[in-house]
């Protein structure tokens, strides 16, 4: 049989002190109710029994399960999800709060049952996260409890969104490029199923034009490496005079593929061409050689935000939105990380 865990009648026992005031002193409520000096034999007995306060118990008497539901696609295998889990975790826990995690399996997966089976269990407050940036639509039982969106929104939006600034992110990675000296600079990759996509792109073609450049040519194509290197190889076995002195690739992989086109086509990176990434897939981009600059999506931020926001909810007593005000999205800013892939403009290229 295990060894029976104190209770607080036990504690209660051994400071020589009534039941309710062990309650006070654990809730954080004895001042002005309780003597100091019982409460700091009280402290004393619970530490001497190791005593702590059954969590189902607390939250049933605050009428609180103190759980926060994060229902999320691919948190299983996608390289970014841990990131976002992580922080959410993280800021839920420093806040007194356990997240319980729903995989809904995929892009696209209905998450309604999820969010449901989750309320059902009591949680506090919702998440739903996805890990590419998308548009859907929210299911009803988000309004149902205090909730925020991770990387995704609804439209029009009914609920608090929190975001990459992916537009501001393609104009930072496209000014880095042209701070270097390039001036021919094509967009390589990604599928319109994103919606970073066009966002990065619309990024991309502002700073062009605010550095006084004519717009950029867009390659289409996938999000791996083999659709970089098929996009690629065309445009850097092209002569000097019409090849690109760099390329923005739509992500990671699409650079990836671009590197090893220009080692095909016999190319220095960055000497004679400079590859730009995107999200910092830390395995790949830490892994191809040289190193590979991109621009770093903030999905432990993301987390730690909407975690945040809703314990701010819960904790308000109000819902999703509170009354009057209107939803909001937050966009946070990625971060360039320079690494080897680009250099300055040769002369004379």
């Amino acid at each position: 049989m295990p060894p029976r865990r104190p209770t607080a009648q036990d504690v209660a026992k051994l400071a020589g002190a009534s039941r309710s005031a062990v309650s006070m002193v654990m809730n954080g409520t004895a001042d002005g109710n309780v003597a100091p000096e019982t409460q700091e034999r009280i402290r004393r007995a619970a530490a001497a029994l190791d005593y702590t306060p059954h969590p189902i118990a607390a939250g049933l008497r605050r009428q609180r399960s103190e759980m926060i539901g994060l229902v999320t696609d691919e948190a299983a295998s996608s390289p970014f999800a841990g990131r976002m889990l992580s922080g959410a975790s993280q800021a839920a826990s420093d806040r007194g709060y356990l997240t319980v995690i729903a995989d809904a399996g995929g892009p696209g997966e209905d998450t309604s049952h999820y969010i449901e089976e989750l309320r059902r269990r009591r949680v506090d407050g919702l998440i739903l996260a996805t890990t590419s940036l998308r548009t859907l639509r929210a299911p009803e039982g988000l309004r149902l409890l205090p909730s925020v969106l991770a990387n995704c929104h609804d439209e029009p939006l009914s609920l608090d969104a929190i975001m990459p600034d992916e537009y501001r992110g393609g104009r930072e990675a496209t000014e880095h490029l042209v701070s270097l000296g390039h001036r021919r600079i094509t967009w390589i990759g990604g599928g319109d199923d994103v919606d970073a996509r066009p966002l990065r792109i619309r990024g991309f073609q502002q700073a062009l034009s605010a550095a006084g450049l004519p717009p950029g040519e867009v390659v289409p194509a996938g999000w791996d490496i083999n659709d970089g290197f098929t996009a690629a190889l065309p445009l850097f076995s092209a002569g000097p005079d019409r090849r690109p002195d760099a390329v923005f690739c739509a992500n990671d992989r699409v650079a990836a593929g671009a590197l090893l086109a220009a080692r095909t086509a016999g190319l220095a990176v960055p000497g004679d061409v400079s590859i730009m990434g995107y999200d910092d897939q830390r395995h790949l981009a830490e892994a191809t050689v040289p190193g590979l600059t991109t621009m770093a999506l903030p999905h432990e931020e993301i987390g730690r935000v909407a975690a945040n926001r809703v314990v701010d909810r819960i904790e308000g007593g109000g819902p999703s939105v509170p009354a009057g005000a209107a939803p909001q999205a937050v966009l946070l800013q990625c971060r360039l990380v320079v690494r080897g892939t680009t250099g300055p403009r040769l002369p004379g290229a």
